[in-house]
């Protein structure tokens, strides 16, 4: 209770002058919080209304944090109902109205000695000016039933965080990222002088992985064994994933609802999540808005 309110609570029984004194707030104050009351009063509706929308719009995506949720909103919202992002996230606070984290569990990066160094060619710059140009990708765990994993290797591009190519298997081995390659060529049509950045990981660094890259004439970067951060667009992604499709669970039950699960929202997020690098807009519709669909396909 704001002392305030104490004092309007006992007004009745003591002097206004007196209550002030005693909760130490000035006279003049009170009652201009008294005056206020009908605007406070709109507000707390308003913010009520507020809160009404937003867990609506939540309740369709509980991954959804206050930036999203803003921009779902504000989606075709003429200029006098548009809200604010803060406003949003204070209501949201209010209201117990979060979206969901999850932390990364376990580790998918086997460092493995290669006769062969790869240069890093991104520098930790995870920017494009073209789509097709500059990719990232990574290799996630997928935990579903007792003690069971499938594996996620993705092609992620960089200048719409676009997931262009991915492959999920019950194994690490190299046809896990060759095929996630062979995706994204399917995908674009041409990977030809486009650059891609990984880890360190042995798939990476064998010679059939090597081999495949020149082929497709595909430029290989590697960030420093170790750094989770010279990879860190593709990890961001399998942190997303995970906490957005399992919101909080362990795992899955098994295999099949978990590719499914992956499956359904590889294709919401390329064509209908809003990304806050993207404007919050999906991946494909900023590349078809800002660089035109002549390069673009529909979702993976």
């Amino acid at each position: 209770m704001s002392r305030f309110q104490f004092v309007a609570d006992h007004q009745s029984t003591f002097e206004v002058k007196r209550l002030c004194q005693v909760v130490g707030v000035a006279r003049s104050s009170f009652y201009a919080w008294v005056a206020a009351a009908p605007a406070r009063a709109a507000r707390a509706e308003a913010d009520e209304d507020l809160a009404q929308r937003i867990a609506r719009v939540h309740s369709g995506d509980k991954a959804l944090g206050a930036p999203r949720i803003t921009a779902e909103l504000n989606d075709g919202a003429e200029p006098d109902q548009r809200v604010n992002h803060k406003r949003v996230a204070r209501v949201m606070r209010e209201h117990s109205i979060a979206g969901i984290r999850l932390r990364r569990r376990v580790r998918t990066t086997i460092p493995e000695p290669a006769d062969e160094k790869v240069a890093d060619l991104l520098g930790r710059d995870f920017t494009a000016e073209e789509p097709n140009t500059k990719y990232v990708g990574d290799i996630t765990y997928l935990p579903c039933g007792d003690k069971q994993f499938l594996y996620l290797a993705t092609v992620i591009d960089c200048y719409s965080r676009r997931l262009v190519g991915w492959s999920i298997a019950d194994h690490m081995r190299t046809e896990l990222v060759t095929d996630a390659l062979h995706a994204a060529a399917r995908e674009r049509g041409s990977l030809t002088g486009a650059i891609f950045h990984s880890d360190h990981g042995s798939v990476y660094t064998s010679t059939d992985y090597a081999a495949l890259c020149d082929r497709l004439g595909v430029r290989r970067s590697m960030g420093a064994v170790g750094s989770s951060a010279d990879n860190a667009l593709a990890e961001s992604f399998n942190a997303t994933l995970k906490r957005e499709t399992l919101a909080g669970a362990t795992g899955w039950p098994d295999p099949a609802t978990a590719r499914r699960a992956v499956f359904a929202w590889i294709t919401r997020y390329n064509t209908r999540r809003r990304h806050s690098w993207c404007g919050h807009l999906s991946p494909i519709t900023y590349e078809n808005t800002h660089h035109g669909a002549t390069t673009l396909a529909t979702a993976a």
